[in-house]
């Protein structure tokens, strides 16, 4: 399963049969080894968990990363957007969420840019 979401119908044939709704995950830090701390790198196995953690099958999501020795760092980087995402009501409380990370992630990079 290591490969890209925007390929997925090509690897996954079946996937073409069901009326499937394309939706992005909201801001997540990378936790895997290529693209650590990177927001919106996540590999296709933190994509799943993460989806999985956000629709309330948490120990499903920690299951799959489980596979990874660096799949716990995944649920520590993220662990209050994945709680507040999860927390979400509907898709516009996802992205009020996501717009505090993003917003302290810009001010942590300006600030550091500032001395």
């Amino acid at each position: 399963m290591d490969c890209s979401w925007e390929h997925a119908e090509e690897m996954f044939p079946l996937l073409e049969k069901f009326d499937l709704q394309r939706r992005a995950l909201p801001y997540l830090l990378a936790a895997n080894p290529v693209n650590f701390g990177r927001p919106f790198r996540l590999n296709s196995a933190e994509a799943f968990a993460a989806a999985l953690f956000i629709t309330g099958r948490e120990e499903q999501a920690r299951l799959v990363l489980s596979k990874f020795n660096w799949g716990h760092s995944f649920f520590e980087l993220n662990a209050e957007p994945l709680a507040d995402y999860a927390a979400a009501k509907n898709s516009t409380e996802v992205v009020e969420a996501q717009s505090l990370y993003i917003d302290f992630e810009d001010e942590t990079d300006e600030t550091a840019e500032n001395g």
